[in-house]
């Protein structure tokens, strides 16, 4: 019984936010703005381009291959099992009042939670940190972004974007883990 009211006051919670920043944010000026960060963001195709960039160089080399490792295991995780596991319906279609700003609706047959968007864009800037040091963390710029405007179209929930940057922040500490583990075994078979 406690889930349940739980439940309904994140949804409830969910709702009021994204109605807020409907009628209270979006405007002439934003909209566009909103709308290319959520463009970037579709199918990781920012984070992706930005680790090929750095694979092409010897000294970001590693730092562009995890990179990939971690958008490649959080869209298995966040997109291939989370989202098909718990099938929540976008919020432009189940919260009344709420209009969404895209222009098709390629994402109105998929499912809301969480947020395959926020999922690589964090765990993209975690690994561009990890490797590229305080330069690397100022990808968490857009990557707000691109999570922000996920909510401000109207295409996730609140909850949907925090829980996408909570799986990709633990899917890249878990890369990270493995990757850094996997070195030090190597490296002690070769001593």
């Amino acid at each position: 019984m406690a889930v349940i009211v739980v439940f309904e006051f994140i949804s409830s919670a969910d709702a009021g936010i994204l109605l807020f920043i409907q009628e209270h944010l979006r405007n002439a000026v934003l909209d566009p703005v909103m709308c290319f960060f959520s463009l970037i963001g579709n199918a990781g195709i920012f984070w992706i381009l930005t680790a090929l960039l750095l694979i092409i160089t010897s000294r970001y080399r590693r730092t562009g291959f995890l990179m990939l490792l971690c958008l490649a295991m959080g869209f298995v995780v966040c997109n291939l099992t989370l989202k098909n596991t718990i099938q929540r319906i976008r919020p432009f279609i189940a919260v009344e009042g709420l209009e969404h700003l895209m222009g098709n609706l390629a994402d109105a047959d998929s499912w809301s939670f969480p947020s395959g968007h926020t999922c690589s864009s964090f765990a993209a800037a975690y690994a561009l940190t990890r490797g590229l040091g305080k330069k690397g963390a100022l990808f968490y710029v857009p990557a707000a972004m691109i999570s922000f405007s996920r909510l401000y179209i109207g295409v996730h929930y609140p909850s949907d974007v925090l829980a996408g940057a909570a799986t990709g922040t633990v899917v890249a500490i878990f890369v990270h883990g493995v990757f850094n583990r996997l070195i030090l075994e190597r490296n002690k078979r070769h001593r």
